[in-house]
């Protein structure tokens, strides 16, 4: 299984006009992160989770030429608002998209795009077939996916585990029997957004605290704000075995 970091960024604590610091005018392409996103990959399969406002351009730079399924963690726009741009699939390869989300988000997703879900087909709209994601375990052509239910303050948002990688953003409580899911992961991903406390997102320590509990041999944290600082700086501050993921890192678990 290979998966990509597609994006390992967030909008949160970026001003709205052209930001100029240190993070936004680094050379270092480690810090030049878009909104977080991930793509699966098997000899058979290509499934993506979530679909950001950057997901356009997120398809261009990684080269896709397929996509089978979209997997949405939860509705909020950072991670939704890119649906439109499945059409070019649905050009490409002839077919619906299938996209996996639980009520509460397709409820979003028929608020954002009323267009995709009017009974009149309009040439070009994007061609979905909607699943419904709750619990327990699903399979997207015999792939296995695992939901995990965290809390993103009070909100109910899901996390994944895929095989032996397991995927978290957008989290700040993962309750114990939920926690169970991810014990025996070889690569564990968690959101860890900044240093000073947030009302719905881990900060970096407590994002460090829970992969010392997991215990997973590689832990990476991803939706890292501009808060966090620099890539080269935070890295050397982690302890052995957890690191930042970037844009364009590729794994083969």
């Amino acid at each position: 299984m290979r998966i990509t970091f597609l994006g390992t960024g967030t909008s949160q604590g970026v001003p709205v006009i052209a930001c100029r610091c240190a993070v936004c005018i680094s050379a270092d392409t480690h810090d030049h992160r878009l909104r977080s996103s991930v793509m699966i990959e098997t000899d058979e399969l290509c499934v993506v989770i979530d679909s950001g406002p950057d997901f356009r351009y997120q398809m261009l730079r990684a080269g896709v030429q397929k996509l089978d399924a979209l997997v949405f963690t939860h509705g909020h726009k950072d991670h939704t608002a890119g649906m439109d741009d499945i059409r070019a699939f649905n050009y490409c390869q002839q077919c619906d998209m299938d996209v996996y989300a639980s009520l509460e988000t397709q409820e979003v997703l028929h608020r954002e795009f009323q267009y995709v879900f009017q009974n009149s087909s309009y040439p070009g709209v994007p061609q979905i077939q909607l699943h419904t994601i709750a619990n327990e375990p699903f399979f997207i052509q015999g792939l296995e996916i695992i939901p995990i239910r965290l809390l993103h303050y009070k909100l109910e948002v899901f996390g994944f585990r895929i095989g032996d990688f397991t995927y978290i953003t957008d989290a700040n409580f993962i309750a114990p029997e939920e926690l169970l899911k991810i014990q025996g992961s070889k690569v564990v991903v968690l959101n860890a957004l900044r240093r000073e406390a947030h009302i719905s997102h881990f900060t970096l320590d407590e994002a460090v605290s829970l992969a010392q509990k997991l215990g997973c041999p590689q832990t990476y944290f991803t939706h890292i704000s501009h808060q966090l600082g620099l890539h080269q700086q935070v890295s050397c501050e982690l302890p052995q075995g957890i690191q930042l993921a970037y844009d364009g890192l590729v794994l083969t678990i």
